[in-house]
């Protein structure tokens, strides 16, 4: 049974680019996965049991039109690229933009439906990061609603400037609001946090379009100028890896133009769902706790240890590493600043070998 830690490629890469326009970038990721989108919407409850319904009501109007207007009027090339993405896939607009604002959205949605809460949580994930003399690694769970199964890619896409990115990408979606990185060295993970609705700001900037600009950042510095948006509608923790300068630095957003920046050094350093520096109201999360809680007791000292905490599975209730009922860890991701590679890993991190390697070295 030696084939046991080979993993199948399931994870599709499609090279796009350079395009005329945003549009055209939109629409051929759109044209190309067009199945794959279609089967997305069609089996998301989040979005057929809470976003749906809740933009068929007048209530709605107003948040949507002012995060259409908001978002169009920051980004209007990725406004456009989305526009292309539904027409490509032959989807509904309407559709589309509800997937990418389902953050923004839902603290809005009223708790009307029997079982809605239980479809809330659509996405966690877990990071441990260390910069240290002899090892520089930033590794993450892509934590996600089990909807999300079979419902991503990765996206290669070559500007017209000659940059280039590849973006772990959920079906519909701008990439990326997973992780990332571009041929200059710079690369990103992502965790969700949960503030309370007084922390929200209805209408403002999405964290999707937010993270779609970190792809195209060419410094650490330019990196935090995207984050730093002071009309962002609901707070983000960003986990900004520049391989040039061997630097990580976690970056928590809340809105009303509020961040706090740790650099990451030789102390391990976990981040699962909770704001842990930028002092914000946030809403309670068991399943992030107790994450934090097992991250703890873990054995630290090296890339593997990294790999065993991250697929640790022990608490039946909240495990690290994740497979359902509602919540599925869709993938890891190893970014060595060293080697200069990022590892994508489908299955337990801790007894699969990866599925792809790529290399983050500025030669292209």
């Amino acid at each position: 049974m030696e084939s046991k830690n080979v993993k199948v490629k399931n994870l599709e890469v499609f090279e796009v680019g350079p395009c005329e326009n945003a549009y055209e970038l939109g629409f051929l990721i759109g044209q190309r996965f067009s199945k794959m989108i279609k089967s997305r919407l069609a089996t998301d409850l989040i979005l057929q049991n809470q976003l749906l319904p809740f933009a068929h009501t007048p209530k709605s109007q107003p948040l949507l039109q002012s995060l259409s207007i908001t978002n169009k009027k920051k980004f209007p090339e990725y406004w456009d690229e989305l526009l292309g993405t539904a027409d490509g896939s032959g989807s509904p607009f309407l559709e589309i933009m509800l997937l990418n604002f389902r953050k923004e959205i839902l603290p809005f949605v009223p708790k009307t439906t029997v079982g809605s809460n239980n479809d809330d949580t659509d996405d966690d994930c877990s990071d441990i990061l260390l910069v240290s003399d002899s090892m520089a690694i930033a590794a993450h769970n892509e934590d996600a609603n089990v909807a999300l199964v079979g419902h991503t890619y990765l996206i290669k896409g070559i500007l017209s400037n000659g940059m280039s990115f590849t973006a772990y990408t959920y079906a519909g979606e701008l990439p990326s609001c997973a992780f990332g990185f571009n041929s200059l060295g710079m690369a990103f993970t992502l965790n969700s946090v949960p503030p309370t609705e007084e922390e929200i700001v209805a209408g403002a900037i999405g964290r999707n379009f937010i993270s779609r600009d970190l792809l195209e950042a060419q410094s650490i510095d330019d990196a935090l100028k995207k984050i730093y948006s002071p009309e962002v509608s609901i707070g983000h923790s960003y986990n900004v890896i520049d391989i040039r300068t061997r630097r990580i630095l976690n970056v928590e957003t809340a809105s009303r133009n509020r961040y706090s920046i740790r650099e990451v050094g030789t102390e391990p350093f976990f981040h699962a769902n909770m704001y842990l520096h930028l002092h914000v109201q946030q809403a309670h999360d068991d399943n992030s706790l107790c994450r934090e809680e097992r991250a703890a007791l873990l054995p630290k000292g090296s890339k593997s240890d990294f790999l065993s905490l991250l697929g640790n599975n022990k608490d039946a209730k909240y495990p690290i590493y994740m497979t359902g009922p509602s919540l599925y860890t869709l993938c890891t991701a190893v970014i060595d600043l060293d080697e200069q590679t990022i590892s994508i890993i489908e299955g337990n991190p801790k007894e699969t070998e990866a599925s792809f390697v790529f290399s983050m070295s500025s030669q292209q």
